[in-house]
Parts: structure tokens; C-alpha cells; sequence
């Protein structure tokens, strides 16, 4: 008896600890994966950094050396200002012909980065007034912008993917955790090709510098929202904007929210997926859990119980109000815990009699076996 207690209360910390371990492991592993990463892209990127460096420093030199009437002082000067008017999003390569980044499209362009939280930083604000509004803009648009996105999502969910799986299990007789699993590996293909490849292929024909490798990794660096900034449609050619660059910037506006929303139907559906509702709950922490159906259902019942008994004797005359619960009639959470600690006391007198007590046979167990027989 004593070594059940002992393996049952081991087998319950266990339990109650497996979330607390699983989250350790969790986050030991998420920790390495930072640090992995950081070390491959630091030996993949070094070298061409360095190579580039040096390349730099050459072609400066080869300038100097080409023009004695400049000196290193001045081009330094002229580089500095070139260096830091580019990272305002203006360029001193065809200005002459190099389209306003603050016209109503190119605003609208940046206003939807923002409150996607994208971000190129190829286009930021120059005045001090606008920096200010750009900080209350984003507080007041970001949280409106993640409830419609929410809100647009679980309504594309309920079409795209409740009822197909439903409808599919009710007819096919198929588990819903396959279904499931099947519907989303489907979705997320569809999504591959209409958000990625095919995209990739419009700005490769359309962008004369991008490579089909570099129009991908435009497609997926701004659907995932992390925005580097460093290709954006339109921004290199030299020779003057795209024939229809106002319509070109709008296009890739409408690209970027309704593949934006995509994206976010293809990871809720993900999300939804029994499979992965069962690895995350290894994570989540026990201790902040709500109450049980049971305990909820209580003490719903037991607040309809005290509103209809003070109704009862306000109509009646018996109170000016709505009051407590008389003494006489107890609540049922009171019941409920009376039941708790009875049914506790009796299995600890059980056990402890178990414990205690020898086991002796009746004086009439002949007559029960008899009666039995």
C-alpha cells in the first residue's frame, strides 16, 4: 500500500514538473539555434565583407590617384553626405530622373510597411514632425491592423478550413486529425506557389537587376514580415521609374496585405492541427491554467441560484433587494466542497485503517459463503 502511495505521488510530480522540463529543453534549444545560426551566417558572410572592403578601398584609391585635384579630405566629405542621404531612401544616382518617395503612392507604400511592421527602412521620415507622427501613427494603427487582420483571418478560417474538413469527414468518414494534417499540407503548397514562385517570376521580368533567387527572397522576407530593406520593387533603375510606377507600387501594396493575410490563414491552420495542439501543450505552464468546466459550471450555478432565490423573496416581500442566499439554503460550490472534504476524509480513514488494522474473517463468513454459493 505504502509503495503505491510512494509511485502514484512520484508519478504526479513527474507530471506536474514534464512542462517545466519541457520548457527548459525548449528554450536550451532555442538558445542553440540562435547561436548555429549566428555562426554559419558569420562564416558565410565574413569573407565576402572583407572581400568587398578591400574592393572599396581600391576603387577609392584608384580615384584619387586618377583625379590629384580632389583630395581625400573632401571625398570623404562628399561620401559621408552620399552615405547618409541613401539611408533617407534618396540617391545621388539620377536624381533627375529618380521618382518622389513621398508622393501619395509611395506614402501609401510606406504607411502599409509600417503598420504590417515589414519595415523596409528604404523610405523613412525626414523632419522631425514627421518621425512624431510616425510613432503616434504606429501606436494607434498597429493594434487596429492586428484585430482586422485577426478578424479577417477567422473568418477566412471558417470557409477555407473548418467547413472543408468537416464536410470531408462527414462524407468520407476520414479522421479529422488526418484531414486536417492533409488540408494544411495542401494550403501551405498553394500558398508556395501563388505567394512565392509565382510572384518571383513577375519581378524577375519586371525588375531588370533581380535574379530569380533574389525576386524569391524578396517574396518571402516581406510576406514573413521581417522587411531588410535590401531589394525593394523599383528603386534600382537608374534610367527613370517603371512606365506605370505609380500602378507598379500599388500592385506590390496590395500583394503585400493580401498575401500578408494569406500567410496568416495558412500558420492558423497550421496551429489548429491536433498534432501540434498536442506539442504545445508540453510547453505551457500548468500553473496559470484556468479553472475546470466543473468548477465553472459551479459557480455559474451556485451566482443563478443566489440571483433567483433574492428574486424569489424580493417579489415576495421577505427583503427590500436582492441579498444573500438565506443560511438555510446552502450554495452549491458550499455543497460541492462539502462533498470534496467528505469523500477526502473518508479515503484517508480507509487508509489509514488499512494500514493499521489486521485483517480478521467474520464470525458468519460461513453463512455468507453459503449464501453466495
Amino acid at each position: 500500500m505504502v509503495r503505491g502511495i510512494s509511485s502514484g505521488c512520484f508519478a504526479q510530480a513527474a507530471e506536474r514538473h514534464s512542462t517545466a522540463l519541457s520548457f527548459s529543453l525548449l528554450s536550451a534549444g532555442y538558445v542553440l539555434y540562435l547561436l548555429l545560426g549566428a555562426g554559419i551566417f558569420s562564416a558565410i558572410e565574413l569573407p565576402y565583407e572583407e572581400r568587398l572592403r578591400q574592393d572599396l578601398k581600391q576603387v577609392r584609391q584608384e580615384f584619387l590617384d586618377q583625379n590629384e585635384c580632389v583630395s581625400d579630405a573632401r571625398l570623404e566629405e562628399l561620401l559621408a553626405r552620399a552615405i547618409e542621404a541613401s539611408n533617407y531612401g534618396v540617391s545621388v544616382l539620377g536624381n533627375q530622373t529618380e521618382p518622389n518617395n513621398w508622393d501619395f503612392v509611395s506614402a501609401l507604400f510606406f504607411t502599409s510597411t509600417v503598420l504590417t511592421t515589414t519595415g523596409y527602412g528604404h523610405t523613412v521620415p525626414l523632419s522631425d514632425g514627421g518621425k512624431a507622427f510616425c510613432v503616434l501613427y504606429s501606436l494607434v494603427g498597429i493594434p487596429i491592423t492586428l484585430l482586422f487582420l485577426s478578424a479577417v483571418v477567422q473568418r477566412l478560417m471558417v470557409v477555407v478550413t473548418r467547413r472543408p474538413v468537416a464536410y470531408f469527414h462527414r462524407r468520407w468518414g476520414v479522421s479529422r486529425a488526418r484531414l486536417a494534417a492533409a488540408h494544411a499540407a495542401c494550403l501551405a503548397a498553394l500558398a508556395a506557389v501563388f505567394l512565392l514562385f509565382v510572384p518571383a517570376a513577375v519581378f524577375v521580368a519586371v525588375e531588370r537587376d533581380w535574379s530569380f533567387l533574389e525576386a524569391l527572397y524578396f517574396c518571402f522576407i516581406s510576406l514573413s514580415t521581417i522587411g531588410l530593406g535590401d531589394y525593394v520593387p523599383g528603386e534600382n533603375d537608374p534610367e527613370g521609374a517603371h512606365a506605370h510606377g505609380q500602378l507598379y507600387r500599388l500592385a506590390i501594396t496590395v500583394y503585400l496585405l493580401l498575401g500578408l493575410v494569406c500567410v496568416l490563414v495558412v500558420l492558423e491552420t497550421c496551429c489548429e492541427l491536433p498534432q501540434l495542439r498536442g506539442i504545445k501543450q508540453r510547453f505551457y505552464w500548468d500553473g496559470g491554467r484556468d479553472p475546470d468546466s466543473e468548477t465553472t459550471n459551479i459557480i455559474d450555478s451556485d451566482h443563478l441560484t443566489q440571483e433567483a432565490v433574492s428574486a424569489a423573496a424580493a417579489a415576495a416581500g421577505d427583503s427590500p433587494g436582492p441579498g444573500p442566499v438565506p443560511a438555510s439554503i446552502p450554495s452549491v460550490s458550499e455543497q460541492a466542497a462539502s462533498l470534496r472534504r467528505h469523500g477526502n476524509n473518508v479515503n484517508v480513514n480507509l487508509n489509514r485503517s488499512l494500514a493499521t488494522t489486521p485483517y480478521t474473517p467474520a464470525a458468519n463468513s460461513d453463512a455468507v459463503n453459503g449464501f453466495f454459493s
